[in-house]
């Protein structure tokens, strides 16, 4: 049965602290979340290439962090997602503001699950598409 976000913080296993996040040092936030979607956003500055432009590995970051968080609701407490492939198209620059993503399901069984993830500037316009593919485990990866 998938989980209620509300429930997230009372799930068994390690905290991190939250400076240790990729996404908080990328300024990601997670805007609203359920089992139909996950919304984010995250700024432009700080997460340029050399040329003034959103990283595309930024938008990987976003869209990951996003479709992961989906796969989460649907897959715990009894399995755990991990990322098992990311494929992102960019389509267009972003140079400031933020932009927002939303994953939504395109599959979700007992052991994978897919999502697609939009990513727009402030304008709607569509920046990058991504589609992750997370492997719903029994146990969780053990620490190092």
């Amino acid at each position: 049965m998938p989980i209620d976000p509300a429930d997230l913080d009372s799930l068994p296993g390690p905290r991190i602290d939250p400076a240790e996040l990729l996404s908080t040092r990328m300024g990601i936030e997670i805007v609203s979340m359920s089992l139909e979607e996950v919304v984010g956003r995250m700024p432009v500055a700080g997460n340029l290439q050399p040329f003034g432009l959103l990283h595309g590995g930024a938008s990987a970051v976003l869209a990951e962090s996003l479709g992961s968080t989906l796969s989460a609701l649907h897959a715990l407490p009894e399995r755990f997602p991990v990322g098992l492939e990311l494929a992102c198209t960019h389509h267009r620059a972003a140079t400031s503001g933020f932009v927002t993503g939303t994953a939504r399901p395109l599959h979700v069984g007992r052991s994978t699950s897919t999502s697609e993830i939009v990513v727009v500037d402030e304008e709607g316009r569509r920046t990058c598409t991504a589609k992750l593919t997370c492997l719903h485990r029994d146990t969780r990866p053990a620490a190092k």
